[in-house]
């Protein structure tokens, strides 16, 4: 590494502490698949701030076994934001991070050992982060890093939906088996004969073919682990005695009425707003307006 770049790296790690030192920072996050470096570990006071967000296994268990708060993040070539998000969703999922609590992120360049991005966050802070955080709290059994990178695409399709043009879709997770049993194919599966880890939701990939697949009839089904099943399903589950508000249709009737007949959750996106509701047990238990349109 040249020596400018040395000087660099350790300009920031300084800064960095110095940062960190201050009292509303309950957590610095190591989101990076390097050692944490010696300086941070040195610092006086900062063990019981330290949590290490990584994809290798070895590191996770290095620093767990020294009392230092660890989790192990899916392996794909995330952007910056993303490695955070992901570490955050984790976090949430492990109970480290818990809302009001503000996090300072260290991460950098996917693929590389120099940490070079500084993020400050606070916990369920925007409209986003309380809706994500609750919506992560209230999915039992889905890994928070599932929920949290859906509900993200979510927001997206409802902003922007295909090309400029407004889209509408359903993405149920969880309880797969039942809900695959309650609903049938209605055009060719285009992650058929894919392997798992090529259809995994984790992938930027992945997440990219769900927005263009976004525009074909149907929901899609994803598994707890974030295994895309399925794309273009007719959810077969009864809407009798579902009661909606005024204005929404079939698509919602249907998120509503899967959702109370097994312990799936379903997240829609209207294609007439933009907006996202997430439905579990048959009800609708969060809505947010599409990002374009917040503020309006």
């Amino acid at each position: 590494m040249p020596e400018s770049t040395e000087k660099f790296n350790a300009e920031f790690i300084k800064a960095a502490i110095r940062i960190a030192r201050r009292g509303e920072i309950r957590w610095l996050c190591w989101a990076m698949d390097s050692p944490v470096p010696p300086e941070i570990l040195r610092a006086r006071g900062f063990r019981r701030k330290l949590v290490v967000a990584t994809t290798v296994e070895l590191l996770k268990g290095e620093y767990s076994v020294q009392g230092i708060p660890a989790i192990q993040v899916p392996a794909f070539p995330y952007s910056r934001l993303e490695k955070i998000q992901v570490a955050i969703g984790a976090g949430i999922s492990a109970t480290i991070f818990k809302s009001g609590e503000t996090v300072l992120c260290l991460t950098g360049r996917y693929h590389s050992d120099r940490v070079d991005t500084l993020f400050r966050l606070r916990i369920g802070e925007d409209i986003d982060q309380r809706v994500s955080f609750e919506f992560l709290k209230s999915a039992s059994g889905i890994p928070a890093q599932f929920t949290e990178t859906l509900l993200k695409l979510a927001i997206q399709v409802g902003a922007h939906g295909k090309e400029g043009y407004p889209v509408g879709t359903i993405i149920v997770i969880g309880d797969t088996v039942a809900v695959l049993e309650k609903s049938r194919q209605i055009v060719l599966n285009p992650f058929q004969g894919y392997s798992e880890a090529e259809k995994n939701i984790m992938d930027p990939e992945v997440r990219e073919a769900i927005k263009s697949y976004a525009t074909l009839d149907g929901a899609f089904v994803i598994r707890e682990d974030g295994v895309v099943l399925s794309a273009g399903r007719y959810l077969n589950a009864s809407g009798e005695n579902i009661k909606l508000p005024l204005g929404l249709g079939a698509r919602h009737a249907a998120a509503a009425a899967i959702t109370r007949e097994t312990k799936a959750v379903a997240i829609v996106v209207s294609q007439t707003s933009g907006a996202v509701r997430i439905f579990e047990g048959g009800e609708i238990i969060f809505e947010l307006q599409s990002r374009s349109r917040i503020g309006e």
